[in-house]
């Protein structure tokens, strides 16, 4: 049972709740050390690159345990939406991919971008070709962009049928967000002239809409009466 008969949280709750409150500050946690990190790293240009850049040079395993412990947090996010009460409508799929999104911070954190944008400084603007290291790193990266506002418009549509248009239309607008930003921000770091400096300002901002929503559903999912978990 999920409550003794004095009515107190049971184990099993406690450690869904936990999971959750994980899940709630795993983003801002994420974007405030990745947002220190480029203020002081010399060289860094924020506007210009990528999150995943502060992984390399002088101070670089601060970026990679931000991965790591990120990732883990979601990881348990989607542990405990899998376990909490559902909203009517509301897929299983959605847990999956966010663990999917977890799993890819995870494999991102293990193995380091490429150089691009020219830092660490005295790095070329791009590279002829991919490391194994790069190209796993962002084949990691993928399900980071893709399985979260896939998860988002998921929840957006089953809100929508439910008659809550509120949850819809902000869970659809933060997917659409990180998916547009995700596009922008890959032709800047593939140094398209007309984004070329603002690809990391724009992939900040596609991060932020995404965890930020994953956060907003963490504290919905933590709102519904432990009493309703299934045995």
């Amino acid at each position: 049972m999920v409550h003794d008969v004095r009515g107190r949280e049971g184990p099993g709750v406690v450690t869904r709740r936990a999971l959750l409150v994980g899940g709630a500050v795993a983003g801002p946690l994420f974007i405030a050390v990745a947002l220190v990190q480029g203020a002081v790293r010399p060289g860094y240009e924020p506007l210009r690159h990528p999150v995943s850049s502060l992984a390399l040079g002088p101070g670089g395993a601060v970026q990679v345990v931000n991965f790591l412990v990120t990732g883990a947090l979601y990881a348990g996010l989607a542990v405990g939406l899998a376990r909490a009460p559902r909203p009517a409508g509301t897929s299983r799929a959605r847990a999956v991919l966010i663990g999917a999104a977890g799993v890819g911070l995870i494999g991102a954190g293990a193995f380091r971008t490429d150089p691009v944008g020219g830092y660490p400084p005295g790095a070329p603007d791009a590279l002829a070709g991919y490391s194994t290291a790069g190209a796993l790193h962002d084949a990691f990266s993928v399900p980071v962009f893709l399985a979260v506002p896939a998860a988002a418009l998921l929840h957006a549509r089953a809100r929508r049928r439910e008659g809550d248009g509120g949850w819809a239309v902000a869970s659809a607008g933060c997917g659409l967000v990180v998916l547009a930003g995700f596009g922008a921000a890959s032709a800047g770091f593939g140094q398209h002239p007309a984004l070329v400096d603002v690809a990391g300002l724009v992939q900040r901002l596609s991060l932020t809409a995404g965890f930020g929503w994953l956060s907003a559903l963490a504290v919905q999912a933590l709102r519904q009466p432990a009493s309703n978990v299934p045995r």
